[in-house]
């Protein structure tokens, strides 16, 4: 489960800025919206994050930046140098930052034990990594590295004792511009794959560009009883469809390519095109078939949530969505959030993490003050800054969306008078 994550001088956060799951002391909706952990330091965590803001106040670049630290866990040791001099984005307006490294950090409870792992980056190579691992409330860490500029040596910590392993034979292994964690966990460090794990599988996120992408929900439609729960969703949210098929036929798969230095490039391959078929049954007649080009977004858009956010829920995955609401209704945007925070449905410690402008979630019967954040865009120096609801200390039957909307707790855009 997420504890919290971190991120500094990426893209448009210039200084640390943080989102914590880790819940306050407030009892309301506890058994529903929290998951009890009774582990120090975060004895309880919250099925859901929801985060606000303008468009342009840097939402998306928090959560790319999660996206980012999750590419590098996974690909490290593979990335050519200009593959990670593409993934360092630090932010620009400002000199100094412009020329520091771009720094993650996160902290996950997995099987009773909280990790607390992060590294820093810049175009050429890794300067810090870091892994402390809490079984207890004490810290034990792990392994520490850390390159220093004016030697241009890299220094590590001693290890651990309680990690095991061919730790000198990962660190000889380990390159300067790969992490440790990629290395040792591909060098078969049993104690690293949980960790490792996590970033692989129990991390989804789904982008704005990915709101339409059903291909994972496609990809289970075979499974008779994988279908079945898939139509009982679209049915409880009323959207009335008795059966869905999937044909397949050749055609070209475009493919967005992307290199340092040079310009989108669209490709196109040979390959298999799905083409979905939605069933309406006719009262007392014939069922009819109708392709998706007669289908709303809507119901595209929560095709493509179902088979992700039923995995999460099934799997006890960590979901993360940007621009949730788009295409949704209000009440639909409320459903889904009810499935990841109905301990009867989500047994397995699934969470949700969310951008959205849907303002009538900002309801206390729906999410805990501690579940609301805001991004807001600062001026002049146009860096983002990360906050939670709780920093204005609300009352409890305070109007949440009234008060938002007013700007009491800010991140609204800046409207101005535009004449011709």
């Amino acid at each position: 489960m997420l504890v919290e994550f971190r991120a500094k001088n990426f893209r448009s956060l210039r200084e640390e800025q943080t989102l914590s799951f880790v819940a306050a002391a407030d009892h309301s909706h506890r058994v529903s919206n929290c998951i009890e952990t009774n582990h120090s330091g975060a004895a309880s965590l919250t099925r859901a994050a929801v985060m606000y803001g303008a468009n342009a106040s840097g939402k998306s670049n928090f959560l790319f930046a999660l996206m980012t630290m999750r590419e590098m866990v996974l690909r490290s040791t593979t990335l050519p140098p200009p593959g990670l001099a593409a993934l360092y984005t630090p932010f620009r307006l400002d000199g100094a930052s412009a020329r520091e490294p771009v720094e993650f950090e996160i902290a996950l409870l997995l099987d009773g034990i909280r990790y607390q792992y992060g590294f820093a980056f810049d175009a050429e190579r890794i300067h810090r990594e870091w892994l402390l691992v809490y079984k207890t409330a004490k810290a034990q860490r792990w392994f520490e590295r850390r390159y220093e500029r004016k030697s241009d040596q890299e220094e590590w910590e001693p290890f651990s004792a309680y990690f095991t392993g061919e730790r000198e034979t990962w660190k000889k292994t380990t390159r300067a511009q790969a992490l440790f964690l990629t290395t040792a966990f591909q060098l078969n460090s049993t104690q690293l794959t949980p960790l490792y794990d996590w970033f692989s599988g129990g991390l989804v996120v789904l982008p704005t560009g990915a709101q339409f992408d059903v291909l994972p929900t496609l990809a289970k439609l075979e499974d008779p009883a994988y279908k079945s729960r898939i139509l009982k969703l679209l049915n409880a949210a009323d959207i009335n469809i008795a059966d869905i098929r999937v044909h397949k036929r050749a055609g070209q798969q475009l493919e967005m390519k992307l290199e340092p230095g040079k310009p989108p490039e669209l490709r196109a391959t040979p390959g298999e095109i799905p083409e979905i078929e939605f069933c309406h049954q006719r009262d007392g007649g014939e069922p009819v078939w109708f392709s998706q080009s007669f289908e709303s977004a809507g119901t595209l858009r929560l095709l493509s949530y179902a088979g992700p956010l039923l995995d999460a829920i099934e799997n006890g995955r960590t979901l993360v969505m940007d621009e949730f609401d788009t295409s949704l209704h209000p009440l639909l945007t409320r459903y889904i959030l009810g499935f990841i925070q109905s301990p009867e449905l989500s047994k397995h410690g699934a969470q949700l993490w969310m951008t959205t402008h849907d303002t009538t979630l900002l309801d206390p019967e729906i999410l805990r003050r501690d579940q609301i954040w805001f991004v807001e865009k600062k001026h002049p120096q146009q860096e983002s800054v990360v906050y939670p609801l709780t920093d204005f200390s609300p009352r409890k039957n305070e109007a949440l969306e009234r008060g938002y909307l007013m700007g009491r707790y800010g991140a609204l855009p800046y409207l101005s008078d535009f004449r011709f």
